[in-house]
């Protein structure tokens, strides 16, 4: 079992997840049900899963549940790429938003890695 509140990846997925909910809080109205709801899902999916996987009983689950937050941050910037599209994310937000969550899949990458070995 993992401590997840000491994995430097979970405090940077738990840092993104406030900023999204954040942003999200200033989209229209009518995209509460839409684009709001799916980006503030996939964005709190990440920590969730880290968090989740450091609580099992051994590596090969905590990989699993790394593989499953990974997959919810492609599916996070997927969702940021169309917010920023359609003007809900403007480019000076898109572009730090982009890099954490890039920095974050290369330590859920990297955690992965040496839970292999």
């Amino acid at each position: 079992m993992h401590n997840f509140r000491n994995l430097q990846v979970w405090k940077d997925a738990i840092e993104l997840a406030v900023e999204i909910y954040k942003i999200t809080g200033t989209f229209p109205v009518s995209e509460k049900y839409n684009l709001t709801s799916q980006l503030n899902r996939s964005a709190v999916s990440v920590p969730s899963n880290i968090a989740e996987g450091a609580g099992r009983n051994t590596n090969g689950a905590f990989n699993q549940f790394l593989g499953i937050a990974t997959g919810s941050s492609y599916e996070m910037e997927t969702q940021f790429i169309v917010a920023n599209k359609l003007g809900l994310i403007q480019e000076e937000q898109f572009t730090p938003l982009i890099e954490k969550m890039y920095s974050i899949q290369r330590m859920t990458h990297s955690l992965k890695s040496s839970l292999l070995k």
